[in-house]
Order: C-alpha cells, then sequence, then structure tokens
C-alpha cells in the first residue's frame, strides 16, 4: 500500500518552499483558515491525480507573482520498494510534466491509478448543490483510477463528441459523417455506461452501511443513476435527437448529460436534507468511494479529510472517529482548525499520528 513520506512544494498556492516528512499512519495539519492546510493536502492529490481537487485550472495553483510550480513526493510502496513523483507546470509555455523516477510520462493519464486517492473536503458540497457536471467529474475520478478501460473509454467518448458538436457548427453538415460518430460514440459509451451503472449499484450497500454508523441509523439513504443510455443504443437515440441537435448546434443527449440523484429516505437529500445530514451524505459517500477503489485498485488509497469535522454534531463526530478507527484505513492526514480537538480525536485512534501546525504556508512539527 502506498504511503507518502516526503513531499517537497514549491510557488503552489500560497506555499513557497516547503519540504515536509509524514508518519505512514496519521498526520494531522492545524491552522487557521488561510494558512496552507487545504493547499497542502490539494498539493497530495495533484500527485496522485495529476491536477487540482480544487482548481479548474493549473495557472491558478500558481503562487501570486510565479510563472511555475513543482510538486514532489516520495513514497513507500508494496514490498518495500520507493517511488518517486514529480509534477511541474509552468504557465508560460502551459507545459505540465509528470515523471515518475527519472522518466517523464509521455501520456499523463498513464499514471492515474499508481497512487490511489481520496480526498473529502468542505469543496464537496458542490456534489450535493450543483449540476451533475460535478456528479459526473466525482464518478470519472473513482473508476478512473481503478479502471484503465474506463479511462480509456470516456477520453475516447469526450474527443468523439467534441468532433460532432463541432459538425453541428458547420452550416452544410455531412449526415454520413454524423452517422459514423454517432456508431463510434455508441461503442464508446456503452463500456462507460455499464461501468457507471455497475458503480452505482455496488455504492449503494456501503453508503448506506456508512451513513448508518455516523448518522446513528436515524436516516436511509439511496443513489438513483439517470442516464440517456438506458433507453437504448445511443446510435439511435441520437439519430432521434438530430433535428434538436442541428437547432441547438450540439449534442443534447448521451453522457454528457448522466447525473447522480442523492437520496434521503426517498426525497432529494438536496432539498430534504439539514447541512449536518448533507455533509454526513457526503462523508459516507467518500468512505464507500474508499471501499471500492480498495477493492478495484487493490491496495488502500491514502486517505485525506480535510476539515471533515465542519457542520457535524458531537454525536456525528464520535461516530466518524469509531468509524474510521475501526475499518482499516491506510495513510490518513486530518486537517482542522481546532488542533485540541484534532489532538484528542486523534489520540483515541492511534499513537502512530504526527501532528503539524501550518502558518503562511509553513508547515512545522509540533512534539
Amino acid at each position: 500500500m502506498p504511503a507518502l513520506k516526503k513531499i517537497v512544494v514549491k510557488d503552489f498556492r500560497n506555499i513557497v518552499f516547503q519540504e515536509v516528512e509524514f508518519s505512514p499512519n496519521v498526520n494531522c495539519i492545524s491552522g487557521n483558515n488561510g494558512e496552507g492546510k487545504t493547499n497542502l493536502l490539494d498539493a497530495i492529490y495533484y500527485l496522485s491525480m495529476t491536477k487540482s481537487a480544487i482548481a479548474p485550472s493549473d495557472r491558478l495553483n500558481i503562487r501570486f507573482g510565479e510563472k511555475e510550480f513543482q510538486i514532489g513526493g516520495l513514497y513507500d510502496m508494496s514490498g518495500g520498494q520507493e517511488e518517486r513523483i514529480s509534477v511541474r507546470f509552468n504557465a508560460t509555455s502551459g507545459e505540465k510534466k509528470v515523471s515518475r523516477g527519472d522518466k517523464a510520462y509521455t501520456r499523463i493519464s498513464e499514471h492515474i491509478g499508481l497512487i490511489p486517492v481520496v480526498m473529502v473536503s468542505p469543496g464537496d458540497s458542490s456534489l450535493v448543490s450543483e449540476s451533475g457536471a460535478e456528479r459526473r467529474r466525482f464518478v470519472n475520478a473513482v473508476l478512473s483510477q481503478i479502471d484503465k478501460a474506463y479511462l480509456a473509454s470516456i477520453l475516447q467518448y469526450n474527443r468523439l463528441l467534441q468532433q460532432r458538436n463541432a459538425l453541428l457548427k458547420e452550416y452544410d453538415t455531412d449526415p454520413g459523417l454524423l452517422e459514423i460518430l454517432d456508431l463510434q460514440l455508441e461503442a464508446a459509451g456503452r463500456p462507460v455506461y455499464e461501468a457507471r451503472k455497475k458503480f452505482v449499484d455496488s455504492l449503494n450497500p456501503i453508503i448506506g452501511h456508512y451513513y448508518r454508523m455516523i448518522s446513528g441509523g436515524s436516516e436511509e439513504v439511496s443513489i438513483d443513476y439517470a442516464s440517456d443510455l438506458a433507453d437504448g443504443n445511443l446510435a439511435d437515440i441520437l439519430r432521434a435527437c438530430i433535428a434538436k441537435d442541428h437547432s441547438f448546434q450540439y449534442t443534447t443527449a448521451g453522457l454528457q448529460r448522466d447525473d447522480l440523484v442523492f437520496r434521503m429516505n426517498g426525497h432529494s437529500i438536496r432539498r430534504a436534507g439539514s447541512q449536518g445530514q448533507q455533509k454526513s451524505f457526503l462523508v459516507a459517500l467518500k468512505f464507500a468511494e474508499y471501499d471500492i477503489m480498495k477493492g478495484g485498485a487493490g491496495t488502500d488509497p491514502i486517505l485525506l479529510l480535510d476539515d471533515v469535522f465542519d457542520k457535524l454534531d458531537l454525536g456525528r463526530i464520535t461516530n466518524l472517529i469509531q468509524m474510521v478507527s475501526g475499518s482499516g484505513f491506510s495513510q490518513i492526514f486530518i486537517t482542522d482548525c481546532d488542533a485540541a480537538r484534532l489532538s484528542r480525536t486523534v489520540d483515541a485512534i492511534t499513537e502512530d499520528r504526527a501532528y503539524f501546525s501550518a502558518e503562511g504556508g509553513i508547515f512545522n512539527k509540533v512534539g
């Protein structure tokens, strides 16, 4: 199972230059808001996913006034081996370079899945409050780490979709070329649909289990998967929509419209759930993600818990800690503004932990 031994971060958000060594078990980072706790966790996430969990553009990750950022990580892998991963992004050239050891990847997507990671953060609230695009990104982030075929299929589907949308914007669209693209979209999209459906089916009993553990069993939660492909062959669906697509000048049916519907006691959790219930649901969702990734990747993901206690009452916090301490999690990173609460919480889990304080993008080991 991968464990991050050391990270080196340069000019990433508010971090000028930091080299931090970690415990292979639990690592606790405390400090006020804006001091860099989330930025450090996002740098760890970046080393696994080659992108930020927060910023939509790599340029937004560069420290103000600088032209590039660099992140490097040294990992303990299974069998006692070490792995060095590095990332560099330059805003002037727009080049992103991801390397494993001394060798840069030809295709960055080849790195996804080597070091699986699950992040729980306040930004997860967008999974409930925002559009289906956020929920599709969540599904893609999970399945891309454990299924190379899925990653290849969704990349191919998106490329074909871009081509089809470009054709629809032309004044005189070749119907024969559209028909070929529709058949190719069905071929690329069908395995994506099947993988997403299987994923949601497997999520439901696990998320129900974790939610009951956090909430004390007071509510029942579930997830529905909505997809145009449930109605049949995508090529046929696209053929039926062709007049509408020409009018709008983009493809109006397909995987790009997929969505997950989160329910609590049969009702939309967005409408029926309190802030605490929604937070409990999202934590349960990410822990269910952890279980599925652990089985699919064959190794324990690194777990990043950013400000996880926010909006949870004492009872749910207690249940959450008991869940973490008894579920066989591997390396964990936890942030909190309240250093005393964090130490009380983690000391109840394990004696094998490390504490760090965050201030102005500087991280010092405590104790």
